[in-house]
């Protein structure tokens, strides 16, 4: 019977969602029927695709030879990648939710930089390729790629003087109006470094509030730690204690446009990710178009 363990950092997925990062072939319906037919088990216990998961969980499957066949499928099996710019020395992804942007613990079968090396290696490319930024797990959105080691260095002194602008879409709780901005000391590798975020208020009722985000500073978890201490939580953020209603399939978090200049071009790069649409299905349920 194969059996998964939750890591640290899949708390905040469902079962569905941490079973399609740990199976990435397995088709969606095939997954809803093992939900359905109540073969999906933690301690022994049937579990629904929207449940939430902890660290230490194990999801246990059927046995079964369509499940060992789906475990060891060939990466070529995999979904092709999103790719929304690319130039001689640049490559933007957009990353799912559940995705990792590395390998890691939890991650070894499928991860973002993995998938990109695997695209271009079949492509023929044969320069390295690597990640200049990063998204949390359960984040989505555009996610930039270096081309070679000159690249990577270059784009990766753009990150770091903040002349790279990440505007994010997220869902809080609570009533909050206009503009406002976020300076916060938080927690950043044992030390406590600043973060600095700015939001506007798109839309909002007397419950929920639609922001638009940008970000100063490149913290962990900067958006959805600040926003909670200041009473906001973001809508399933089990870890920040955010509503988590069962019809929202994961965190209600998304970098929606990444702009720059290119270092070699001189250009002006604009890439527009629009919001997914599990989240955006989900607005409605709130009174939110």
């Amino acid at each position: 019977m194969p059996v998964f363990i939750v890591t640290e950092e899949e708390t905040d997925l469902t079962v569905q969602q941490f079973l399609q990062q740990h199976i990435p072939v397995a088709p969606a319906g095939y997954l809803r029927q093992l939900f359905k037919k109540g073969k999906i088990t933690r301690a022994d216990k049937i579990v629904a695709a929207d449940d939430c998961l902890s660290a230490g969980d194990k999801i246990a499957l059927p046995n079964s030879s369509r499940i060992q066949e789906l475990l060891f499928a060939p990466q070529n099996s995999r979904p092709k990648l999103d790719i929304l710019y690319e130039s001689r020395e640049i490559l933007i992804v957009n990353k799912p939710a559940g995705l990792a942007i590395h390998k890691g613990k939890g991650h070894e079968r499928d991860n973002l930089t993995d998938q990109v090396m695997t695209f271009l290696a079949d492509r023929g490319d044969k320069f390295q390729v690597a990640p200049v930024q990063r998204l949390d797990l359960e984040t989505s959105g555009p996610v930039l790629f270096g081309k070679g080691k000159k690249s990577c260095a270059e784009l990766g002194k753009l990150f770091m003087q903040g002349e790279v602008s990440k505007t994010y879409l997220a869902l809080v709780a609570g009533k909050l109006l206009g503009r406002g901005e976020l300076l916060s000391d938080i927690p950043a590798k044992g030390k406590l470094k600043t973060a600095r975020t700015s939001y506007q208020t798109l839309i909002s009722n007397d419950t929920v509030s639609l922001l638009e985000i940008q970000l100063h500073t490149g913290r962990q978890h900067q958006i959805r730690r600040q926003l909670a201490d200041a009473g906001h939580p973001l809508y399933g953020d089990r870890r920040y204690k955010g509503p988590c209603p069962r019809k929202l399939p994961r965190l209600f978090l998304h970098c929606r446009q990444l702009a720059f200049i290119d270092p070699f071009s001189q250009q002006r790069i604009e890439v527009d990710c629009p919001l997914p649409k599990d989240l955006s299905r989900f607005l409605p349920q709130l009174g939110i178009e």
